[in-house]
């Protein structure tokens, strides 16, 4: 049996009252191994920042258990749940809305350590704060240390959250569209740092992106669960998906991502969906979820039972009763 740093077994998370519920993430399993780099895709609205929160501990799931190192999260004490939540940090998406305004980038950085008792002196607190700084290339650290969030670019600021995120020492990062606020010129190295932490530290990640060439840029020797309104549809390595993609909905995505070569562009199958619309949370279609797009659509089938993921071949895992050929004994 394998052993993930952390996992989640029948995840669900639901919003609002019982007349107007919301069901946000929706069975959703998924297991990390320590070291790994897994993407999650999808549409904005899918799910994957309440799936992150729900991993990093910020939310409690309406039902299914979060699993770290072994141990239920929501069932240990006080002191278990506590390592928990040093162990795993997230990085949010906005760098200036989750940054203190009113602190120097020293304060900011040295209030997870004072507060966890992580050095013992204030300059030991001084002193870590430079190493973290270099560690994220904030360099010279003195151009930073004595100035605030709002007098550093975009990408400074996201640099100085994925230092903040490293003061507790984490195996685990949830790196929540850390990318998305920033100039494309500024991602690429961004990604090249995170990947640098990955190897020098150990980090395990949870990446969630709406962006899939983002996605294959940064977990190629990773793996990608593509999620849909609240569920994951296809789960697989990295280069297994982009070569082979199972589900409708992947393929979909896929033939929107763009290519430099306009020869590969003009060469690119598309994917014709039956419908634009993104079905609302508050009347969630029957059956797939996806069927009311899908261009596999089988009457009577895809609109009656839910699909749940099936292996398709080695590690790889798609959500469709047309792709996996369950329904044809139905």
């Amino acid at each position: 049996m394998t052993e993930y740093l952390i996992e989640a077994r029948d995840l669900t998370r639901t919003f609002g009252p019982r007349r107007e519920r919301v069901t946000a993430v929706d069975n959703v399993s998924l297991g990390i191994q320590e070291g790994e780099v897994l993407c999650l895709v999808g549409e904005s609205g899918c799910g994957k920042t309440t799936t992150g929160k729900i991993l990093a501990g910020l939310l409690k799931p309406s039902d299914g258990r979060i699993y770290f190192r072994g141990q239920d999260v929501w069932a240990q004490d006080r002191r278990g749940f506590k390592e928990y939540q040093l162990g795993v940090q997230l990085i949010h998406q906005d760098p200036y809305a989750s940054l203190n305004p009113s602190h120097t980038i020293q304060r900011i950085l040295s209030a997870p350590l004072t507060h966890h008792n992580m050095v013992p002196s204030r300059r030991q607190a001084r002193h870590r704060v430079v190493e973290l700084m270099e560690i994220v290339d904030l360099t010279p650290v003195e151009d930073f240390l004595t100035k605030y969030p709002h007098q550093l670019s975009g990408g400074q600021r996201q640099r100085v959250s994925v230092a903040r995120a490293l003061t507790v020492n984490p195996s685990f990062i949830v790196a929540d569209e850390a990318v998305s606020m920033v100039d494309v010129s500024i991602r690429v190295s961004l990604l090249n740092m995170m990947s640098r932490l990955k190897n020098d530290l150990g980090v395990t990640y949870l990446f969630i992106t709406h962006d899939l060439a983002l996605a294959k840029f940064f977990g190629w020797h990773g793996r990608i669960a593509v999620m849909y309104v609240g569920s994951v549809v296809e789960l697989a390595p990295t280069p297994e998906l982009i070569r082979n993609p199972q589900h409708p909905y992947t393929q979909a995505l896929l033939a929107a991502v763009p290519e430099a070569d306009p020869d590969l562009t003009r060469r690119k199958r598309r994917v014709e969906l039956r419908s634009q619309d993104i079905p609302s949370l508050l009347n969630l279609p029957s059956g797939c979820r996806f069927h009311p797009r899908c261009p596999l659509y089988v009457e009577g089938l895809c609109d009656k039972r839910v699909p749940r993921l099936e292996s398709v071949g080695d590690k790889h895992q798609v959500s469709c009763y047309v792709v996996t050929d369950k329904g044809a004994s139905v």
